[in-house]
C-alpha cells in the first residue's frame, strides 16, 4: 500500500477496483513518522539541564516539524504521472499540528491550554478529516 491516498481506480482486464477506504485514509492522513520524530525530538529536549531554553526550542522545533510534515508528505506521495497531493499533505501537516497540541508540546506553556482541549480535537479532526476525498487523481 502506498502512502498517496487512490480516491479512483480504473479496472482493466476485469480486475476489481481497490480505492481506500475511510480507515486506510485515517492512517495515510496521520503523519505518524514525523508525529514519532516529535516524540523524541521533545524528550531530548525535556531531559535537558535547566541551562537550556525549553519552551523556545519546543517551538522551533514545532514549526520545523510543520515544514518537515509537508516536505515528508509530498515525498511519500510523490508520483510522476499525477498532479501532486497537495490535499493530503495539508490534511497532514494539519493532523501533525493537531497530534502535538494533544500531547502538549510547546502549547502545555500557553495558560490557556488544558490536555482535554488536545484530546477533543485530535478526535474530532480524525473522525472528520479521513471523510475527505482529496481531489487530486
Amino acid at each position: 500500500m502506498g502512502r498517496r491516498i487512490v480516491s479512483v481506480q480504473y479496472q482493466s482486464g476485469g480486475g476489481k477496483a481497490q480505492v481506500d477506504s475511510y480507515f486506510d485514509r485515517v492512517l495515510k492522513y496521520i503523519p505518524a513518522d514525523v508525529v514519532g520524530a516529535w516524540l523524541t525530538v521533545n524528550g531530548l529536549i525535556q531531559s535537558a539541564g535547566d541551562d537550556v531554553p525549553k519552551s523556545g526550542l519546543l517551538w522551533l522545533s514545532f514549526v520545523l516539524g510543520l515544514v518537515a510534515t509537508a516536505w515528508w508528505t509530498l515525498g511519500q506521495t510523490q508520483d510522476p504521472k499525477k498532479k501532486p497531493a497537495r490535499t493530503q499533505t495539508i490534511i497532514a501537516t494539519g493532523a501533525f499540528g493537531v497530534w502535538i497540541f494533544a500531547l502538549g508540546g510547546p502549547f502545555a506553556t500557553l495558560s490557556f491550554y488544558r490536555p482535554l482541549y488536545g484530546s477533543l480535537l485530535l478526535i474530532f479532526y480524525t473522525l472528520f478529516v479521513a471523510r475527505i476525498d482529496p481531489p487530486e487523481k
